[in-house]
Parts: C-alpha cells; structure tokens; sequence
C-alpha cells in the first residue's frame, strides 16, 4: 500500500519535470482553409483601330497551403474570362427545294459572348463533369439553357454542340489547358488570349482552386474592355442618335456611289 501511494505522489512531479510536447499537424492550423489572391496585368482593355488582340495575365497566390499537397501536385487552378452576358440564338440551315434556308432554331439565355479559359491541366481531369457543370467552369460545361418550349429534347445537345462550334471557330471562345503554371510553390501565373473580335463591355475574371480534385476557393474581379477614338464616336453615335446615324451612312454611301460613276466613267 505504502509503495503505491509512494508512485502515485512522483507521477505528478515527474510530468513537470518532462512535458510532453504538443504535436502539431503537418501542413495548414486545423480548421484554416486554403485562401486565393489575384491580380491582373491591367484593369481596362483598349479597343483601337488597330487592335490585332491582346494577351492578359493573371498573377496568384496561395494561401495556407498545406506543402505536402504542393510537393505531390494536388493543387490545381482554372483562370476563365467570362465576356458581357445576351442572349443567343444557334439556327439550323437545311436544304430545301434546292436551297439553304433556316428552318429551326433555339434561343439560349445569358450566356457570356467570349469565354477564355486557363488551367493546369486537362480541366476534365481535374474534377467530374457534374461538379465542373454546377460551378460552370469550361466550355463543354457552361451552363447553355434554352428559352421557351422545347418540343423535342433531344434537340437541345445538337444546338449546344453547334453553339460552342460556332464560338470556337471564331474565336471568342478559347481554352489553353497549360496556360497556368506554378512559378513557385505558391505563386502562379495564367496567361488568357484575348481575340480581335472580343466584345466590349464589363468582363470577369475567375479563379479556381481545386484540391484534389474538389472546389475549395474562387476570387473573381472585374475588367472592362472599351472602344476608343473614332470607334467609340461611332458606337456611341449608333446607340444614342440612331435616326441620325442612318441617315448619314445613306447620304456616305451615296457620295461614294456618284464619286466612283465619276471617276470610272467612260468618256
């Protein structure tokens, strides 16, 4: 009995005499989540008469991020630049009594004029496809919702096929499935193409984090592409005094069309 009391009592004593360290988990504190910072190159696109297109970099960085997740490459980035939002309508040319006319069509609403994408890699290897469609991210999984009643349904995957056929072989719609790259164990950079033809207009760009294969953080911030010069002069003529600005591309047209009956007559 004595000897057990005797243990008990140095218990105590011995804990003081050596703590036990705390352990503390590798990578981010418990319960802090990975954070997303970015920064563009500029904040307003110019739209001149000589504009060929232009490039935008996105410059980021990681917050929080656990080292064991970067050293293995766990860690993947999708940089979009969504253009202004209208209304869309895809119709379908058919043959008929020898001659192309449009027979059918759809309307899709509110989706984005120009869409450019960034990412580490092939997007669809980095998350299911309906997770990419409920978050909206990439081409083949923007949200494309037809306007009104649709009779037959199976229409619907055949006008959004044609749809993104059409954006893409003009250009406004772009993906570069290596265009992000890690600079270093946190920071990154995208570079998104932007087209000659790119609308003008309040743009977004988007930032996704993904952590093994789910959505953990997104930033976005605003970019404004505008016409200037002699093309803003005529946007804002079209749109503010119409009546006027026909009138003039008619009376233009028509001092054009009796300088050339001048010029090329034959005496």
């Amino acid at each position: 009995m004595r000897r057990f009391l005797r243990t008990a009592l140095l218990l105590p004593l011995l804990a003081l005499a050596f703590p036990v360290e705390a352990q503390v988990p590798f990578g981010p504190a418990s319960g802090v989540k990975e954070g997303l910072e970015i920064g563009t190159s500029t904040s307003e696109i110019a739209i001149t008469s000589d504009f060929r297109g232009a490039d935008l970099t996105i410059f980021g960085a990681l917050t929080n991020a656990d080292e064991l997740f970067l050293a293995i490459g766990q860690y993947d980035v999708v940089v979009t630049l969504e253009g202004p939002k209208d209304y869309a309508t895809v119709r379908k040319k058919e043959r008929v009594f020898g001659i192309w006319m449009n027979t059918e069509g759809m309307t899709f609403e509110q989706v984005p004029e120009s869409y450019s994408l960034a990412s580490t890699r092939m997007i669809d290897s980095i998350d299911e496809a309906p997770s990419l469609n409920n978050i909206g991210v990439g081409i083949d999984h923007l949200g494309l919702n037809p306007v009104g009643y649709i009779p037959d349904s199976g229409m619907i995957g055949e006008f959004r096929d044609a749809y993104r056929r059409l954006k893409l072989s003009n250009g406004l719609y772009q993906r570069d499935t290596s265009g992000v790259r890690f600079v270093s164990s946190s920071l990154f950079r995208a570079s998104l193409k932007l087209p000659a033809n790119i609308p003008d207009g309040m743009h977004m760009v988007r930032a996704y984090l993904f952590k093994s294969g789910q959505l953990i953080n997104q930033r976005e911030m605003p970019l404004r592409v505008v016409k200037t010069g002699i093309e803003q002069a005529i946007t804002d003529a079209a749109h503010d005094r119409p009546l006027a600005y026909g009138f003039l591309c008619v009376l233009i047209a028509i001092i054009t069309g009796w300088g050339a009956s001048i010029v090329f007559r034959k005496d």
